[in-house]
């Protein structure tokens, strides 16, 4: 029994092993793609690298899809009083607001905890 299947195409790029279509095309594994796996526990950090200085906190490890963080990220934004964005998957919300988001989270039900120094 053979299991070989094309895995990179010079014409179309990486390729889905289910569908073989390119993994841009792809729509076999479109919802489990898009929800972030981790291991249950939401990570709040603080981080200012790359930022002239100015920190901004980092929500990370969240069990949501993309419209499911852009909600969260409004409502932290909301709580917090200031503006933050998505990235690839992290929400950061400008300012040191660790403890707000924390106390926040947690009362939403998540499992959540302080990261870094």
């Amino acid at each position: 029994m053979s299991r070989s299947s094309i895995v990179y195409s010079t014409d179309q790029g990486r390729m889905c092993p289910q569908c073989r279509q390119a993994v841009s095309l792809c729509q076999c594994n479109a919802i489990e793609k898009s929800i972030v796996k981790g291991d249950g526990i939401v990570r709040i950090a603080r981080e200012t690298k790359g930022r002239k200085g100015k920190g901004v906190s980092l929500v990370t490890g969240l069990p949501l899809d993309e419209s499911g963080l852009k909600k969260l990220a409004a409502s932290l934004k909301a709580h917090c009083g200031t503006g933050g964005t998505i990235k690839n998957g992290v929400i950061e919300i400008q300012g040191d607001h660790r403890d707000k988001l924390l106390k926040f989270l947690q009362d939403q039900g998540y499992k959540a905890k302080l990261a870094g120094g």
